[in-house]
């Protein structure tokens, strides 16, 4: 870990009744700590020294929910996010084989929810002949094949698309049909690299993966830029208790910086699938099979693995996006004492926020979902719209609140969700129920894995910003494009520069 000493920062204030300091500061990183903050310190001998110029200097960002490598793919799959009908998808799938006929489509984005009526497998056939094709939906939780990757796939051939648990393990195959080259160390780090361009020093992996093992590899390779916590899932808890690894234990081979995460449960479904699980029926409910959406595990099977994930020293991330899916995950949390997080929490009940404080359960909140599913939920949940992403009735009720991404669905940037979350809006419209917004301060406490304005016994994991994060610029939309375009002049981790471009 590198001795660094940084002078002339300006300090950003985050949490509550904190203040900022009237100059810039000089601060010293010693062990990955911040071990002095003061108006002048002397530079040891034999210590890397910075002149942050009056830059603003926020603690490190993190990502609390990330799928690494489907986010590192991502850029290497067909484009469909601007798609508004399924003809526009077999349009640009038709046109990606004539350019480049021997290769499988795998594509990323679309959205049916909004749809006008179901897709089949049988038009997708049409269009790719023998080339496999995987389109995979914008919220991760369906994808529509063509028949020839069904069966390279090792599915049941049909003429829908492939939904959450059959799709989840048919995900795990993928690079069976595409190899992983997209997935190499190489990739990551590039990834990774990107991440610190814009101030992330920590991801929470929430990727299908071969675990522990595959990180170590990853790490020896090169992929060792920033901090890692990776999650595991029902399928490969028992390995990871079997192996001794708790919520913050070092994974082995990774030098401290990666560690173990929560288990993963995914409850619930999505909106886009109307496959979320609500209180009440969809307002399309006339057209599923399961009109108020239904959950992925019984309350007794859910209770069951967050018992043996805390008895075993993990805390647990459960998805849950509707309402009656939030209300039994805090239910089983209640009952077996487990710690942990409340993934996306997308529809709530007002008493389910008090309860979520109650328990001491987070939010793990990706507030740049509110852009993309604004109209779905005006149309599908009608008047429940007003208790979606409510960030402010979380906040004022006590809940702690960790902001990411959930990408690839949304963008790996911390300043679009800190954007989306003060503003509500994505387009020149009006904020939507501007009243659950949150301020640029209170967004970026948010963003930052619990840590205050930066002091002694700081992590050394930090950020300077060519611009106060805190500066508000008349109404929220000017503010909000101040915060997405937030210049990031250096990222540090344990103080050593992982990005600077001063």
């Amino acid at each position: 870990m590198t001795s660094h000493l940084i002078r002339d920062a300006r300090l950003v204030p985050l949490a509550p009744g904190e203040e900022a300091p009237d100059r810039p500061l000089y601060l010293h990183v010693e062990r990955g700590v911040v071990s002095a903050v003061g108006p002048a310190l002397a530079r040891p001998d034999g210590v890397e020294e910075s002149d942050a110029e009056g830059r603003w200097l926020i603690p490190g960002m993190w990502d609390q929910h990330v799928h690494l490598a489907q986010w590192t793919l991502a850029s290497q799959r067909l484009d469909l996010g601007g798609a508004r009908s399924p003809e526009d998808v077999t349009r640009a799938v038709a046109e990606r084989i004539a350019e480049w006929p021997d290769h499988p489509v795998i594509g990323w984005g679309h959205r049916s929810g909004g749809w006008d009526r179901d897709v089949t497998v049988s038009e997708l056939d049409v269009v790719s002949g023998d080339t496999p094709v995987v389109l995979i939906s914008g919220d991760g939780h369906h994808a529509w094949l063509n028949t020839t990757a069904l069966m390279h796939l090792a599915m049941p051939v049909r003429d829908s698309v492939v939904r959450e648990a059959e799709w989840f393990a048919a995900y795990a195959r993928l690079s069976t049909l595409v190899g992983d080259d997209g997935t190499s160390p190489e990739a990551y780090r590039r990834t990774l690299e990107h991440a610190a361009s814009m101030g992330i020093v920590g991801i929470v992996d929430f990727e299908f993966s071969g675990g522990a093992r595959e990180w170590a590899e990853r790490w020896a390779a090169g992929a060792d830029l920033l901090k890692i916590r990776m999650a595991t899932y029902a399928d490969t808890l028992e390995e990871v208790i079997a192996a001794g690894l708790r919520t913050g234990h070092a994974l082995p081979g990774c030098g401290g910086r990666a560690t173990m995460g929560p288990l993963k449960i995914i409850s619930d479904g999505s909106l886009n699938t109307r496959t979320a699980w609500c209180c009440e029926p969809y307002a399309d409910a006339h057209r599923l099979e399961y009109p108020s959406g239904q959950p992925n595990l019984s309350g007794d099977e859910l209770r069951v693995l967050l018992a043996r994930a805390h008895e075993s020293g993990l805390e647990v991330a459960t998805h849950a996006i509707g309402d009656a899916a939030v209300a039994e995950a805090l239910a089983s949390y209640a009952a077996t004492g487990a710690r942990g997080s409340i993934e996306h929490a997308q529809m709530v009940g007002r008493d389910d926020v008090k309860r979520m404080a109650e328990l001491g359960i987070r939010a793990s909140i990706q507030p740049a979902h509110l852009l993309d599913d604004r109209d779905l939920t005006e149309k599908i949940w009608g008047d429940r719209s007003e208790r979606c992403f409510a960030f402010r009735w979380m906040l004022d009720d006590g809940v702690e609140l960790a902001m990411g991404s959930d990408a690839p669905v949304s963008a790996l940037d911390p300043w679009l969700a800190i954007a989306a979350a003060v503003h509500r809006s994505g387009d020149e419209r009006a904020p939507w129920h501007p009243a659950q917004s949150l301020t640029p301060r209170e967004a970026l406490a948010a963003s930052v894995d619990g840590q205050p304005m930066v002091q002694p016994g700081s992590r050394g994991d930090l950020v300077l910003l060519d611009r106060d994060p805190l500066e508000e610029s008349g109404d929220s939309a000017a503010t909000a494009e101040l915060l997405r375009t937030m210049p990031v002049a250096a990222t540090f981790v344990d103080g050593t520069a992982v990005h600077d471009v001063r």
